[in-house]
């Protein structure tokens, strides 16, 4: 090769090599989006809250509802159009403060018809601006035990934009800007109702963007205001907390104020333990009352005395004219009854003083028959 070119025998070879290359396509080990260390914690994370979520939707349609532990795929966007049901009610619920990114979740119309109607108490709804709307709030429920367990996680606060709706063909729903998206598909099961599955999409940016964050976050990391208050730990009533949830923050809180599980803390004198002294639980005496009642006594109150009461049908009180004699239910003698506010008091008899008629009072009806007059 002493002019530089090469023999037949060497470009044969050099095709050889170049046969035998193995060349990546789709997502080689160098390029994977997500490690599985970080797709594990991802699932561990949203898998831990499903019963929370669950549960705000069992509230909102008052009916048993079962979700289940996702499963996670990194796909390209008309992958997961692919995937899609033809028809579908798209919830766009993206994340905008502590992490940001797009975040939606998407429904079959049989699903969010079922969810509508038993949010509305009605069946057969179409799927106008007002059973979206319900849709809407319904994934609401569910993206905020999620962005609250995010940042729980994370040690961030994390919120969530207000959901903006559509509806039509598996086209036009907004598939997440990017080559590639993180789908979550968790499978949906709602009493009386058809199995179904709820899908959960991410941007690949976002996701990523929570793996790194929760993976990073000291341990007991969380925003402060997660753990204030009864109910802030675990369960819905908690904001999405998973019920059993361990958070290491607040063990130690809990463990350096009370001493739970360990020694006398030092620097720190042991609690004052006193056995509860509830009060006697006794009717109020007289003068508390006559105390209490005074604020009201310059109030005005109707009372009306009422000889009699009958009841006549329409003809006949399109009949009364001068001269109409009406029968009332009292006999001749027989005590009035005397009202204040319409609900009865007393009974007395009819006098007349001077010109006026007048009340004498012959009765004090008993606070048992008053109570039973009430209801």
């Amino acid at each position: 090769m002493s002019d530089g070119s090469l023999s037949q025998d060497e470009i044969d070879a050099l095709l050889q090599e170049t046969d035998n290359l193995e060349i990546d396509s789709g997502f080689g080990a160098a390029a994977e989006p997500l490690s599985e260390a970080e797709k594990s914690g991802i699932l561990q994370l949203l898998g831990g809250i499903v019963a929370s979520q669950a549960s705000n939707l069992s509230i909102l349609t008052r009916k048993n509802v079962n979700l289940e532990r996702p499963t996670l795929e990194l796909l390209a966007g008309d992958e997961v159009m692919d995937q899609l049901p033809e028809e579908v009610v798209d919830v766009r619920l993206d994340f905008s403060d502590g992490l940001r990114g797009e975040h939606s979740y998407v429904l079959d119309n049989a699903t969010a018809q079922a969810v509508a109607g038993l949010m509305m108490g009605q069946s057969g709804v179409e799927l106008d601006d007002a059973a979206l709307s319900a849709v809407a709030e319904a994934l609401s429920q569910i993206a905020g035990p999620a962005a609250t367990e995010i940042g729980n996680q994370s040690g961030r606060s994390v919120k969530t934009e207000p959901p903006d709706f559509l509806q039509g063909r598996r086209e036009q729903a907004r598939i997440p800007q990017g080559e590639v998206v993180a789908k979550l598909e968790y499978p949906l099961m709602i009493e009386d109702e058809a199995p179904s599955k709820l899908i959960e999409l991410f941007s690949l940016s976002l996701i990523k963007e929570i793996a790194a964050a929760v993976a990073q976050a000291p341990a007991g990391a969380g925003p402060q205001p997660a753990f204030a208050g009864p109910g802030a730990v675990g369960g819905p009533a908690g904001g999405g907390g998973r019920p059993g949830a361990h958070h290491p923050g607040v063990q130690q809180t809990f463990g350096q104020a009370f001493g739970a599980g360990q020694g006398p803390v030092t620097g720190m004198p042991p609690p004052n333990v006193q056995p509860v002294q509830f009060a006697n639980l006794q009717s109020p005496s007289f003068p508390a009352e006559q105390g209490n009642i005074g604020l009201l006594m310059d109030v005005f109150m109707e009372l009306t005395v009422e000889l009699g009461r009958t009841r006549k049908l329409i003809r006949e009180i399109l009949g009364i004219g001068e001269g109409t004699i009406i029968e009332l239910d009292k006999l001749a003698g027989e005590p009035v009854d005397i009202l204040v506010n319409h609900k009865l008091i007393a009974k007395g008899e009819v006098v007349v003083i001077d010109e006026n008629f007048g009340v004498r009072v012959t009765e004090i009806v008993s606070p048992m028959q008053r109570m039973s007059d009430l209801t």
